[in-house]
């Protein structure tokens, strides 16, 4: 999994696994969802994403099982 953030855009990718994409999804006008050709989600892209995702206050922790 990785997530960049595109200050110059304010865009927010979060790539789930690498394959490749068979079919984009519009969720909303701001945001997209790529799924692979087993259905499995790749990647979701958020526009605006420090009004929308809440960009300044990401924060990231690992739970052990």
């Amino acid at each position: 999994m990785r997530i960049r953030y595109f200050k110059d855009t304010d865009t927010l990718l979060i790539e789930f696994r690498d394959a490749l994409v068979a079919e984009t999804r519009d969720l909303d006008e701001n945001t997209v969802l790529d799924l692979d050709a087993e259905g499995n989600i790749v990647a979701i892209t958020v526009e605006h994403a420090s009004e929308r995702a809440g960009i300044p206050q990401f924060s990231y922790e690992q739970v052990a099982a």
